[in-house]
């Protein structure tokens, strides 16, 4: 589709905020140098920014024998954004200033029997309520919400929540209903969530072409191409752990057979463990993964042997990845790659040529991600600045008629 006029002034927009948020206070110029804008785009921009309360003139600095210049920050004493990441076993909220910075975060357990839409509100609105005792007076500008499952972004429905069973569920307008707060609510699932705040505030900040692949108990891909998360038509791209490595291989959650996920997935892991070792079947599902990354890094040979199995596989799905988007980056992340990564990225690295194509993998950037923070939290918060963003259109340009 082509873009308007409008959404490139969005997207220039989100550009210059984002240079601004990673370097404050800095000057028009700088960032017109930074976003290889123009001086007046970059100016026109700012001007809306600050008419929308989102950055501040915070002081001048000298120019060399010219005027001084004006420094820029993000307006962190003004509006708020909250975002939160909603797991099958816990609700997390933080709450942002327009820097991006964690004002405050709330911790809400999810017992695994709490599954209705009611229960899981019930929670959330806790966790909101908690947020906004501690915010005052300041303006909450927009809501992000992480669900997991497939979400209709434009709907605001949980259309499939597999582990709770959720089937079409209009969760925004219950959230609205039940929320004692008339602020703009935007909902997306983790990966999408977390592709947004890797732009924002990762190592996809700049990158035009972005892959992050999340290694969990599921498995996906987000992808972003010149700074935009990239959905598909239904809201469905992403499904690369669905994507076939061999169609005679395991059995999927899916219903298919020999996906990426029934290889890397970590019950998938944990299952070519087992057949090696008994100990796979110690304990849970994430403590089990931690005794294969410490047999592992002891030597132990069962361990080696399923970390190398694992990366190659590993290896082969995300080929697949590389030679058909071209990626300048793919970044690794989730509990699994946290966990298992220090066995599984030289393995990757060392087994990606022998299934890419020369090209695309000479290109190519493989990081794991090392952010500390809540990047699902982030992306979700992401969202929502991103929504209060788009009325850049309604501001400034009247001044300028």
């Amino acid at each position: 589709m082509k873009s308007t006029s409008r959404d490139i002034r969005i997207r220039n927009c989100f550009s210059v905020l984002r240079h601004l948020i990673a370097e404050t206070p800095t000057s028009r110029q700088i960032l017109a140098r930074e976003t290889e804008l123009s001086v007046a785009t970059v100016s026109n921009l700012v001007s809306d920014l600050i008419e929308l309360g989102v950055v501040v003139e915070v002081g001048r600095e000298e120019s060399g024998g010219g005027r001084p210049r004006a420094l820029l920050s993000p307006n962190t004493g003004g509006g708020v954004l909250i975002g939160v990441d909603v797991a099958e076993t816990y609700v997390q909220l933080e709450a942002y200033d327009l820097g991006l910075s964690v004002l405050w975060r709330v911790d809400e357990r999810l017992d695994t029997a709490e599954n209705t839409p009611e229960q899981v509100l019930g929670h959330l609105i806790d966790g909101i309520e908690a947020v906004r005792e501690r915010l005052g007076d300041r303006e909450v500008l927009g809501l992000g919400v992480s669900l997991p499952g497939q979400v209709d972004v434009a709907g605001g429905v949980s259309t499939f929540a597999p582990n709770w069973n959720w089937h079409d569920v209009p969760f925004r307008d219950l959230l609205a209903e039940r929320l004692d707060l008339d602020v703009p609510i935007y909902l997306d699932n983790p990966l999408k969530t977390v592709t947004v705040g890797e732009l924002w505030f990762g190592d996809g900040r700049g990158v035009d072409r972005l892959a992050v692949v999340n290694l969990g108990t599921g498995c996906g891909v987000g992808l972003a191409f010149e700074g935009k998360l990239y959905r598909g038509a239904t809201n469905s791209a992403g499904e690369w752990g669905h994507t076939t490595l061999d169609p005679d291989g395991p059995q999927c959650r899916c219903g298919s057979k020999g996906c990426v996920e029934a290889y890397v997935g970590a019950p998938a892991i944990l299952r070519q463990w087992g057949e090696r070792d008994e100990r796979a079947l110690d304990g849970s599902q994430s403590e089990a993964m931690a005794a294969l990354a410490a047999a592992w890094e002891a030597g132990d040979p069962a361990a080696v042997r399923t970390v190398e199995a694992v990366s190659r596989q590993l290896a082969a799905g995300v080929a697949n990845l590389v030679n058909l988007v071209n990626p300048d980056l793919v970044v690794l992340i989730g509990w699994v790659a946290r966990v298992l990564g220090d066995g599984l990225m030289p393995e990757l690295e060392r087994r990606l040529p022998e299934h890419a194509m020369e090209a695309p993998l000479k290109a190519l950037q493989l990081k794991r991600n090392s952010q500390q923070r809540n990047m699902v939290c982030l992306g979700a918060a992401a969202l929502a600045l991103e929504g209060h963003l788009n009325r850049i259109n309604t501001v400034g340009a009247r001044a300028r008629r």
